[in-house]
C-alpha cells in the first residue's frame, strides 16, 4: 500500500467515523428532544372544559375527564371518589343543582410539558331542582392535570367550601 493510497483510506476512515458519530448524535438528539411545555392559558382552558361538561347535565361527559385513577375530593360530599363510579355517582348528585362555575382566583404552575397544576378559588352558582332558588357556593379547589395518551386528563381534584363562607 503506497503512502497516497494509505492517507486516503485514513481520509475515508475518518469521514465515516465523523458522520456515523453525527447521525448517532442527531438520532440521539431527536429521541430525547421534548414536547414544548403548554401555556398557562392551555391549562387555564382545561377549566373551561371542565365547566362546559357540567353543563351538559351528563355526568358520564364529566367523568370522561378525569384518569381513571383519578383522586375526586368533592366539594358537597364527605366521600373521596377514587374511581370512575364514584366520580359519576358524585356528579350525577352534584349536577342535579345545575351548576354553573366561575373562577374567582387561579395560580398556574405548569410543571412539564405532560403536567400542570391550577389552584384557586371557584364559585358555583347552584340551582335547587325543587323550588328554582339559586345560592353561590365559594371553595377553593386545585385540579392536577397529567397529559396522557395525547389527551389532558385530571388526576386529583380537591374541592373544599370556604371555611368563612
Amino acid at each position: 500500500m503506497t503512502r497516497t493510497t494509505r492517507i486516503r483510506a485514513a481520509l475515508v476512515t475518518a469521514t465515516a467515523l465523523v458522520t456515523a458519530a453525527t447521525v448517532t448524535a442527531g438520532v440521539s438528539a431527536a429521541g430525547t428532544e421534548k414536547a414544548s411545555k403548554p401555556t398557562k392559558k392551555q391549562i387555564a382552558g382545561l377549566f373551561d372544559t371542565w365547566n362546559a361538561a357540567l353543563r351538559t347535565g351528563d355526568a358520564e361527559k364529566v367523568a370522561d375527564l378525569y384518569a381513571k385513577d383519578a383522586v375526586l375530593l368533592p366539594t358537597v360530599s364527605n366521600k373521596v371518589r377514587t374511581d370512575r363510579a364514584g366520580i359519576v355517582d358524585y356528579f350525577e348528585h352534584f349536577l342535579q343543582n345545575k351548576p354553573v362555575g366561575k373562577k374567582i382566583e387561579t395560580h398556574i404552575n405548569v410543571l412539564d410539558h405532560n403536567s400542570a397544576l391550577d389552584a384557586g378559588v371557584y364559585e358555583f352558582t347552584l340551582t335547587d331542582p325543587e323550588t328554582g332558588k339559586k345560592r353561590v357556593v365559594e371553595a377553593r379547589y386545585t385540579y392536577e392535570y397529567e397529559k396522557r395518551g395525547g389527551t389532558w386528563k385530571i388526576v386529583n381534584h380537591h374541592s373544599s367550601a370556604m371555611p368563612e363562607g
